[in-house]
């Protein structure tokens, strides 16, 4: 199972995460911040839990190069 967390709340608009792992990420037309497709939304974390692991490359590749470093990935 993979975990993907991602803190919105102090996203940056950057959009290195969309460029590295479209199927996941997206920028939202209304504020310029990603949005982590398919997530659940908890006090402004939002979570993707997925058995899909091909994701995981993308989105490990997505956490290393936040600037703000908002993205996490674990494999569980």
């Amino acid at each position: 199972m993979i975990v993907v967390t991602l803190q919105r709340d102090k996203c940056i608009g950057c959009n290195y995460c969309v460029e590295v792992a479209p199927r996941q990420f997206q920028m939202s037309k209304k504020d310029g911040k990603t949005v982590l497709l398919r997530s659940v939304n908890n006090k402004g974390f939002y979570t993707l839990k997925s058995s899909d692991y091909s994701i995981l490359e993308g989105c490990e590749q997505a956490e290393k190069v936040c600037p703000v470093h908002i993205i996490k990935v674990k494999d569980i």
